[in-house]
């Protein structure tokens, strides 16, 4: 008896934790097309250059989300006829990035100012980790 209630709670938790991977992915791959949504209607010249976390320690992922995060809201419209998409992106990028609050030495100011499409790029490449 006791070997089937510690096989039926193995399989419980195991079935509980495959179910959480798909939506984790699934959450990473909708984060990366907001992305490169965002690179096509992004203005990349005369504009503010953004703090660009590059390589974080792991201790620091979530510190590096939190900047691109923040850098995200400073991004602007390439032109006024993407604007209502480029909104609309912003909003559904914001919605999708979790952060968790994490011991890390270093800040967004620590990291190199680049443009917002290499921001832009540096961030889909941290996704893809």
């Amino acid at each position: 008896m006791e070997r089937m209630i510690i096989f039926c709670m193995l399989f419980f938790c195991s079935s509980m934790a495959l179910t959480a991977a798909p939506h984790k992915i699934a959450k990473y791959k909708q984060l990366l097309k907001t992305i490169e949504r965002l690179e096509t209607t992004v203005r990349d010249k005369d504009v503010e250059l953004l703090h660009t976390p590059e390589n974080p320690v792991d201790g620091c992922v979530f510190t590096a989300m939190a900047c691109f995060q923040n850098g995200t809201l400073k991004l602007q419209p390439e032109n006024s006829q993407v604007n209502s998409t480029f909104t609309h992106t912003i909003k559904v990028l914001k919605r999708l990035i979790s952060i968790n609050p994490e011991k890390c030495e270093s800040s967004c100011e620590s990291y190199e100012k680049k443009t917002p499409k290499e921001f832009l790029k540096s961030f889909a490449k941290l996704i893809k980790k």
